[in-house]
């Protein structure tokens, strides 16, 4: 194992957390500094020094950043162009026929990000198959390029008809681009894609070119100032699928980092999940600005698809996170209506709550977790930042007044709509797919998660909840646990009966070679290579598949793919069908293996037990004050036992609990809360 520091900072709207691994004692420290929009590597090189770790004393740095996904949701990336095949202009534009919001009537189709003056096409054109029936015209193509160079654009997404069979017009036309518009940046829809659906592919492609220019600036200001610190380790950065990827691969395929933040929290929970032997986890994951939940099932967080981003499909492999605005900064306020709403607006980092006393004066839900007294003016946050009941109070007030409430009465009712959004978001990923959230243990984790957790525990059934090691950074800890991974698809729509198992052999060990090379050349020996399987699979005359494990392509391969075809589409839709089944696409997952942090084990007691250090009167729902035992995390050890009401505070994040609930320390130094009244459904 190396002996510099393994340092992973994970990017927020409102905190960047850090957490510093010390690999000669297996020692963990987490930390938090407040995120600073306007210079990204501000905060992050803040972290470090948070951290107490010098960047010529590190290793490895992961890192997670909202980059790229912030440049989306407010519309602030870069001037792009689309050039595609001569007669296809208007697929971007005119996307797929989709009904699902049929009934719908506030639904308004999302804004696209390229006009139709901004896409060009040009003379070629391949087939399904691959063979090119017109090569790129040149002179066309240089024409173009000659435009986009006069026409002030920062990117250009070149998506071609049919270039998941065969890129290559798209790579001469990357060249041309190169040679006429050098300072434009380029992104091939078949380096991001090799499936089919143009639609899906293109727009892949141009939200990949979207935020190009902006991640590409970013991680290369980062790297100078890095390097200028004396930093000459490994470099990598969180993606959307899970695990990681060099920050030189990050440059070149940046959609793969639109939900890098978020994958942290949820790869550690998988990685967790075997520590503590509980398989199947929901995961909620609340920090100043949003809440993320997700999934794991059976130690392995849950991945698809084809995700789509207001709207926009990505065509990309990643983690079934499902986010909402609802963070501790979430603002709250009155609709036309004069109902109470809570988010999506958020007070941020800047100036963040009103109760952080930095010039704040919208109503967050922190402030209303302070009025409550689920937070305390007597425990600073992240060790130093003190909160303020007044400023809290005063923020309220306008509120409660409009209301004609008291600003307790309010407080409570912030926190009662957030803990309803964040069930909504837990039965999406849930009870819409068909799972029952009786059935797994809730991780909760973030800034924010202790405080909401049992609540929602509570409400939905879910029979415990689980606080892990470092909650506040625990995104940040996940990225610590990621292996390098890259994705890899061939389209190859075929029937699985009489299949030819060795052109399917020849077809994986084809991409099994391209995978290979890539790892090796980021420093990954054949040792340390896991190359993984899958096919996507469907019933003739569907038109979405699921994807199954790739068995071993000997004589049984097609009744194996039939096998567990018919039982994953029987569990995720109830039925099967007597229909001949067809494989759409081939998938291999290849991972650089790297070394695994490993959690220390919480220190045992091995005498007296654990007491509060105060109490704090904290409001209940039916208007009463109740006294809260207060316990120090910090002075918690392995076996304790503690009773709610409870409030635990530690550095970087508070935990809830209430009468009735029972907290027990396990071996990791995890919380375990058993949820009054859900005993039953733990058995």
């Amino acid at each position: 194992m190396s002996s510099g520091y393994r340092i992973a900072i994970d990017v927020g709207g409102t905190f960047t957390d850090v957490v510093r691994l010390d690999p000669q004692s297996g020692m963990l420290r987490f930390e938090k500094v407040p995120t600073t929009p306007s210079a990204p590597t501000q905060g992050v090189l803040a972290a470090f020094v948070k951290a107490e770790a010098p960047l010529d004393a590190v290793d490895t740095f992961n890192h997670g950043t909202t980059l790229g996904l912030n440049a989306l949701l407010t519309r602030t990336g870069a001037r792009l162009a689309i050039v595609s095949t001569k007669g296809f202009r208007d697929v971007y534009l005119l996307g797929r026929t989709d009904r699902s919001q049929s009934y719908n009537f506030w639904y308004r189709k999302p804004a696209p990000l390229v006009e139709r003056a901004d896409t060009f096409e040009v003379d070629e054109r391949s087939h399904f198959d691959g063979t090119v029936s017109r090569e790129l015209d040149l002179a066309d193509a240089r024409a173009v390029a000659a435009r986009i160079a006069a026409g002030g654009y920062d990117s250009v997404a070149v998506a071609f008809l049919h270039s998941y069979a065969n890129p290559d017009n798209e790579r001469r036309m990357r060249d041309v681009l190169a040679e006429v518009a050098p300072g434009v940046a380029v992104t091939l829809s078949s380096d991001l894609s090799r499936e089919y659906r143009e639609y899906e592919r293109t727009s892949t492609a141009v939200l990949d070119a979207y935020i190009k220019p902006i991640i590409r600036n970013y991680l290369v200001e980062l790297g100078q100032r890095l390097d200028g610190g004396g930093f000459a380790g490994s470099f990598l950065i969180s993606r959307s699928g899970g695990g990681a990827m060099t920050a030189a691969s990050a440059k070149e395929q940046p959609a793969n980092l639109i939900l890098s933040g978020p994958a942290g929290g949820v790869i550690g929970a998988a990685g967790f999940s075997k520590l503590i032997g509980q398989p199947n986890l929901i995961t909620i994951d609340m920090g100043g600005t949003s809440l993320d939940a997700s999934l794991v099932l059976d130690h392995k967080p849950l991945l698809h698809q084809g995700a789509t981003f207001e709207g926009l499909p990505i065509n990309i492999t990643s983690l079934n996170i499902h986010t909402i605005g609802a963070g501790g900064g979430s603002i709250a306020w009155l609709d036309e209506g004069g109902a109470l709403q809570v988010g999506p607006q958020s007070a941020g980092a800047d100036p963040g709550p009103a109760a952080y006393g930095l010039g704040g004066q919208a109503p967050t839900f922190t402030d209303a977790a302070l009025a409550v007294g689920y937070l305390g003016s007597d425990t600073p946050l992240g060790g130093s930042l003190r909160l303020d009941d007044g400023l809290a109070t005063a923020a309220l007030a306008p509120l409660a007044e409009q209301l004609g409430m008291s600003v307790r009465e309010l407080a409570l009712g912030v926190l009662a709509i957030s803990a309803s959004k964040i069930m909504g978001a837990v039965r999406g990923i849930t009870v819409e797919i068909g799972l029952d959230p009786q059935d797994f243990a809730l991780l909760a984790f973030g800034g924010g998660g202790g405080l909401t957790a049992v609540d929602v525990a509570r409400e939905l059934g879910i029979p415990k909840v689980i606080i892990p090691p470092g909650q506040g950074a625990f995104s940040a800890l996940g990225m610590l646990m990621a292996d390098v991974e890259h994705d890899y698809a061939r389209t190859t729509v075929g029937s699985l009966d009489g299949i030819d198992t060795e052109q399917v052999e020849q077809t994986y060990l084809g991409i099994e070679e391209e995978a290979r090379a890539t790892l090796l050349e980021e420093g990954f020996p054949v040792e340390q290579q896991l190359l993984v399987r899958s096919l996507d699979v469907r019933y003739t005359g569907q038109e979405h598949s699921v994807s199954v494990p790739a068995p071993a392509t000997g004589p049984d391969f097609a009744a194996e793919v039939t096998l567990a075809f018919t039982e994953l589409h029987l569990r995720q839709y109830g039925h099967t069908q007597q229909v001949p089944v067809e494989i759409t696409t081939f998938r291999l997952r290849a991972v650089g293996v790297v070394d695994k942090p490993e959690i220390p084990l919480a220190p045992k007691r091995t005498e007296g037990s654990a007491a509060p250090f105060g109490t704090r009167g904290v409001l209940r729902p039916d208007g009463g004050v109740a006294e809260y035992g207060l316990y120090s995390r910090e002075s918690l050890l392995a076996g304790d036992r503690i009773a709610g009401p409870a409030v635990v505070v530690e550095h970087t994040a508070t935990t809830v609990m209430h009468a009735g609930e029972t907290l027990t320390v396990g071996d990791y130094g995890e919380l375990t809360i058993d949820i009054a009244g859900q005993e039953a459904g733990n058995e």
